[in-house]
């Protein structure tokens, strides 16, 4: 699927300021895979389409985890999560984008998991330092990006982490799993 059909296609999900969002993380994206050598235009993709099911009502999301079999545990961490294993669901059902690499680059975007690929690395950092993000501690993780993309990913869980444990929410165990992953450097 070439960009601008992509875009297209997202333009028509998203309210204008996500839109716009999604743009940041594109360019981000690109910039990251071309500095690491993973495949640009898979990262495009997979950052045009990674809030694909953002604005989708809380319920279809729940159905769709619950009918489809996913994870049940991220049925208790609400739409911040949610979106992104139905995100990838629906991006392949109704978009028609089949490739596994690109999907889990959308899937696991929001919590990350242990043994992430490169380009699900990318879009996970992608979306955090995209160039509107404005909050405390993302131009550390710029800065991170530009040498060390796992460190990058290891601050900004700690950060994401932190907030979450400031406002007594709960942190998703894959999220955790991600972190002590990297922090152990387990070898895939």
């Amino acid at each position: 699927m070439d960009k601008e059909k992509a875009l297209e296609i997202i333009k028509s999900q998203l309210p204008e300021k996500r839109y716009i969002h999604t743009l940041g993380v594109v360019e981000t994206a690109v910039k990251l895979a071309n500095k690491y050598g993973a495949n640009p235009k898979k990262a495009e993709l997979a950052a045009i389409f990674h809030d694909y099911a953002k604005y989708r009502p809380v319920s279809e999301m729940r159905s769709i985890v619950i009918e489809h079999k996913m994870d049940p545990n991220i049925l208790k961490y609400g739409r911040e999560l949610l979106h992104a294993p139905v995100g990838a669901f629906l991006v392949k059902k109704e978009v028609g984008i089949e490739d596994e690499e690109t999907l889990n680059g959308i899937r696991y975007h929001t919590t990350g998991r242990p043994y992430m690929s490169l380009l699900e690395k990318i879009i996970y950092i992608a979306d955090y330092i995209e160039p509107n993000r404005t909050f405390k501690g993302v131009e550390e993780v710029r800065v991170l990006a530009e040498e060390d993309l796992d460190l990058a990913l290891v601050t900004s869980i700690a950060n994401t982490v932190h907030f979450l444990l400031k406002k007594q929410q709960p942190v998703f165990p894959d999220t955790l799993a991600t972190y002590n992953h990297l922090i152990l450097k387990e070898e895939f």
